[in-house]
């Protein structure tokens, strides 16, 4: 038996993803969780000491034992999201990426200006975003220190593991007056002031909040601003964050001021390293990801608001196949679903629409590209393990050792899409429907290491 106290155990049908294409699914396991928030143990029924187990974790009354309906996921990891573009999701996503950000993002974004505001969509939007699963979120917030401490106080209070940057974007030449830093020297002071505030956050002991150095793309900051972060990123030993060959506009604008791609402009000033998340990278070359697996860098992989402002479909099982760290992000607002089930349902269509092609007018053998495509075990470990591989984080997989961010998940919610029929479907089958068909409405109980934080089973 385990010497440490355990905090709590849960008994049932555990399903998750630990590593690329492998889907572990263990029926009756007894997954027990330590005081620290930390599994401790996972025991199959088949084990010799799990009656043992099992029956201590009654008489201690720490046990939550499932029913035949409910299973037991790892969180849900979203890389990409940008907090105060809320209220905008689902609008405006008719507009190609510039017009979209200056006639809509920047006007919502500079209202964070004022604290309330800030508190009222924040808190909301955590509320949502754990409902769905989200037990680990990257936001990019605004200009805004006072705004995005709130943010992370209110991550912090709600129970949420999120890494939250203090954007930074002082061009004036393609931010507005009304909402960029006044010059690079202040942008990076802020941030820094950012860095120590989430620092010192009482009650985050733990890390559970932690802050991110966020330019927010190549065309928005100055060199010197870009410089001064990749040198506070690395004094600060903290995560980074950025948009990266995001879309034609993007891509193109970066090979014209600086006659390199997104990558190599972001490598040359520090900006890449084993902490960086990269928002998007459709247009990536071959040895931009050579690059970025040198220096152990992430994508974020956002499907669906690539489909409405990138132009192009990210080649995502080229960069799988490379062995670069890969997660998914919903990319409030530019994508319109805060799922990050939904997430992986749009990677499934992405990767196949760029395998199979989209123009009817051309042959099939000139319509796609070959070998393109992942599968529903794919999609769910890039939304678990492979944004925590990203990440750098103990979390993503229900196994010894890892943090206990973990769903119970009920497929016999009479308010939702997904059904099992008990007589033919297979416990591959039930996690295969759970990736296509479940919802919000099917999740019930939401842990963030080992933390209750969502319970709607009562």
């Amino acid at each position: 038996m385990n010497s440490r106290p355990i905090a709590r155990a849960v008994c049932g049908t555990i399903m998750h993803t630990p590593r690329r294409g492998a889907v572990e699914i263990v029926e009756g396991a007894l997954v027990e969780v330590g005081r620290d928030g930390v599994i401790e143990r996972v025991t199959a029924p088949q084990a010799g000491d799990f009656a043992q187990r099992l029956a201590a974790a009654q008489g201690a009354g720490t046990l939550l034992a499932l029913r035949p309906s409910q299973v037991l996921l790892p969180g849900l990891v979203d890389l990409h999201i940008h907090a105060p573009q809320w209220p905008q999701a689902g609008t405006a996503l008719h507009l190609p990426l510039d017009e979209w950000l200056q006639q809509h993002t920047f006007p919502l974004e500079s209202r964070y200006a004022d604290v309330v505001f800030a508190r009222r969509i924040y808190a909301g939007l955590v509320d949502d975003l754990l409902a769905n699963g989200t037990t680990t979120a990257v936001y990019f917030a605004t200009i805004h220190l006072q705004s995005t401490v709130a943010l992370a106080e209110i991550c912090r209070d709600k129970g949420q593991r999120a890494l939250i940057g203090r954007v930074a974007m002082d061009d004036p030449g393609q931010c507005p007056d009304y909402y960029r830093d006044a010059s690079a020297g202040s942008g990076i002071a802020e941030t820094a002031a950012f860095i120590a505030a989430v620092r010192g956050l009482d009650g985050n002991g733990a890390n559970l909040v932690r802050p991110v150095v966020t330019p927010r793309f190549i065309p928005s900051c100055s060199d010197a601003l870009l410089e001064g972060l990749g040198l506070l990123a690395a004094e600060s030993q903290c995560h980074i964050q950025t948009h990266c060959s995001e879309s034609d506009w993007q891509h193109a604008h970066v090979l014209a001021r600086h006659g390199r791609s997104d990558t190599a402009s972001l490598d040359r000033f520090s900006l890449l390293s084993r902490h960086t998340i990269l928002a998007h990278g459709n247009f990536l070359s071959e040895s931009d990801m050579d690059v970025i697996g040198a220096r152990g860098s992430g994508v974020a992989h956002c499907p669906l608001s690539n489909f409405y402002l990138s132009n192009a479909v990210f080649p995502l099982r080229r960069a799988l196949d490379k062995h670069l760290h890969v997660g998914l992000g919903t990319d409030i607002a530019g994508g319109h679903s805060p799922s990050m089930l939904d997430a992986c349902r749009y990677g499934l269509i992405a990767s196949r629409a760029l395998e199979e092609g989209t123009d009817p007018g051309r042959s099939p053998a000139e319509r796609g590209r070959p070998g393109s495509r992942i599968d529903f075990i794919e999609a769910f470990w890039l939304a678990t393990a492979g944004g925590a591989e990203a990440l750098d984080l103990p979390i993503g997989r229900i196994e010894p050792g890892c943090r206990f961010d973990a769903l119970l998940l009920d497929t016999g919610m009479a308010d939702s899409n997904l059904r099992v029929f008990s007589d033919s479907d297979s416990a591959e089958d039930v996690f295969q429907k759970i990736v296509y068909n479940a919802a919000r409405a099917n999740i019930r109980k939401v842990w963030v290491e080992g933390r209750l934080v969502v319970d709607k089973t009562g």
